[in-house]
């Protein structure tokens, strides 16, 4: 997959990734298929959904979960190992990082108290965190932390590299220490006038959960979404850089010891500097699970607040001068004629997803172990299984 039709791919996926040999013998997919082609020119989607992940692992990724649901059908399968030492089979049910698919629990937590009147989007950052917001970003509102809007720039951390972030991996990240770096800095645009995706606006939220419920943000989000719905296998690793439970190991490319070019074994890593924009662990099952209630209207309570999530800002991408894509948690992308709202992540050695059409007719989750999961281009096996499940962007 090249040129335009990559790049076209590359775009919709913003719904946002020991050694081993630089191509791995291949492992034959598996899946179990009831689904109907709805909007879809794949005359088979689940042909197309086992091809996404066939040949597993490969250059590109050493494993994928897949599941896909919705009134039009089901499909679930899996692909790939475990690890590249034993080369025993992915575990379907596997735990995994989510990366910034945490956004949307956040974003979620933060709705719910605004429903309940204990936060206000349109109030600024800094009347909840005085001391820790400086007055230089006063103007910047609740809600334009959720969307991406606020102008904040990222915080400096100690490494340019994946090789610096590895050796780096284990270093743990204050919250407020974050923030203070990213607010010492100038603004990249006045509040409100572009959209520029970045954790920094998540990690605010998180602290103004703290703030306003006294609690912490990891029991808040346990609270409002994990209990409720039953998600078991989802949690919060804190200063743990280890995958607590079932797991298939990540890996990375990246310059080894002896200078040469191959992968390495990332399933240990520290995620501080994700916090509440990055850092949950969770599972396919648990994270479908969370993607159907919160599109039914059960995690965030229908109405206004609700439809903040599928409000993109009438703005342009800081970077790229084209229209906005976030709203608050999720993004928008026109895909084999319909619109998907959804959420990528990334850490790594694991790239992840959630998606759905605004009707739940079709549901995507999956969880790709990446060997380049937070590359300049986004993963090829991510992006089949995308138009697999959708068809091409529009």
């Amino acid at each position: 997959m090249k040129g335009t039709t990559r790049t076209l791919l590359a775009a919709a996926l913003v719904l946002g990734v020991a050694a081993g040999p630089a191509v791995l013998p291949a492992s034959a997919a598996g899946g179990t298929a009831s689904l109907r082609s709805q909007s879809q020119p794949d005359p088979d989607p689940a042909a197309a959904l086992r091809a996404a992940i066939a040949g597993l692992p490969s250059a590109d990724a050493t494993a994928a979960l897949v599941r896909v649901g919705g009134s039009e059908g089901v499909w679930r399968g899996s692909s790939g190992v475990h690890d590249l030492t034993t080369g025993r089979a992915a575990d379907p049910n596997g735990r995994f990082r989510a990366g910034s698919v945490t956004k949307v629990f956040t974003a979620a937590v933060v709705l719910r108290l605004a429903a309940e009147g204990k936060v206000d989007l349109d109030r600024s950052a800094r009347s909840y965190l005085p001391e820790l917001v400086p007055a230089s970003y006063g103007g910047v509102t609740v809600r334009q932390l959720l969307n991406h809007t606020h102008g904040i720039p990222a915080p400096d951390f100690p490494w340019t590299t994946v090789e610096g972030a590895y050796a780096n991996r284990f270093r743990i990240h204050d919250p407020e220490e974050m923030v203070r770096s990213a607010t010492a800095k100038e603004r990249e645009f006045a509040p409100g006038e572009q959209q520029h995706y970045l954790n920094i606006g998540y990690t605010i939220a998180g602290l103004i959960v703290e703030r306003v419920t006294g609690d912490s943000y990891e029991d808040q989000v346990a609270r409002h979404v994990l209990r409720p719905l039953g998600l078991r296998d989802t949690y919060f690793p804190g200063t743990d850089p280890r995958i607590v439970g079932p797991h298939n190991h990540g890996y990375q490319r990246m310059t080894l010891d002896d200078g040469t070019t191959g992968l390495r074994d990332v399933t240990v890593w520290g995620v501080t500097d994700g916090w509440a924009a990055g850092d949950i662990v969770s599972t396919t099952a648990d994270l479908e699970r969370f993607t159907k209630a919160l599109f039914r209207g059960r995690v965030v309570p229908r109405g206004p607040v609700l439809e903040e999530m599928f409000t993109v800002p009438e703005v342009t991408d800081h970077k790229t001068g084209r229209p906005a894509e976030y709203a608050v948690g999720l993004a928008r992308t026109v895909l084999g004629g319909r619109e998907v709202w959804g959420k990528t992540g990334g850490r790594w050695g694991y790239n992840s997803a959630i998606a759905s059409t605004r009707d739940g007719s079709r549901t995507l989750v999956y969880s790709v172990n990446s060997t380049d999961a937070k590359g300049s281009t986004a993963n090829e096996v991510a992006m089949n299984l995308v138009v697999a499940a959708y068809g091409m962007p529009s």
